[in-house]
């Protein structure tokens, strides 16, 4: 079981890349909505929610096993990226435009971690691997919803 909490922590190997691991998990994350957006449309808007619910729990699991092989928050560990990218995305219409503001806002708060997004990394476990990526993607998506309402984006 721990081979397959390695394939999703890992998000199918993306983590095993080392440096820059976490932008790179993001970059696929964003291409794969938007290919699933080409594929079935406005069908997206109803199930994101659902699958970005399913990925963070997930990934919370993911990260709670793979932890005592690893070690705390590991780099390998790129699950939380690609949930807390689909948090910045959930109500966003999906554009090249809406995607790229999306990135580049979420590494934002995930690497510059401001407004108490640092005191997240302190608890423990899995649930402490995916919340700061958790709302981080919460602060990119009001950025955006902001964007959106003001209709810069």
């Amino acid at each position: 079981m721990i081979t397959v909490h390695k394939l999703v922590s890992t998000s199918l190997g993306i983590g095993y890349i080392g440096r820059g691991g976490g932008t790179v998990a993001a970059v696929m994350a964003c291409l794969c909505l938007y290919l699933m957006h080409m594929a079935g449309g406005s069908q997206l808007v109803w199930w994101l929610p659902a699958v970005t619910v399913l990925l963070t729990a997930l990934g919370v699991w993911s990260a709670d096993e793979v932890e005592p092989h690893w070690g705390k928050d590991d780099k390998k560990v790129v699950i939380d990226e690609v949930a807390g990218m689909y948090i910045s995305l959930l109500l966003i219409p999906v554009t090249p435009g809406s995607l790229i503001a999306g990135l580049v806002l979420f590494r934002f708060f995930d690497i510059v971690k401001p407004l108490y997004i640092r005191r997240l990394e302190k608890v423990g476990g899995g649930l402490g691997v995916m919340l700061d990526d958790v709302v981080a993607g919460v602060y990119a998506n009001i950025v955006l919803q902001t964007l959106l309402y003001f209709k810069i984006l």
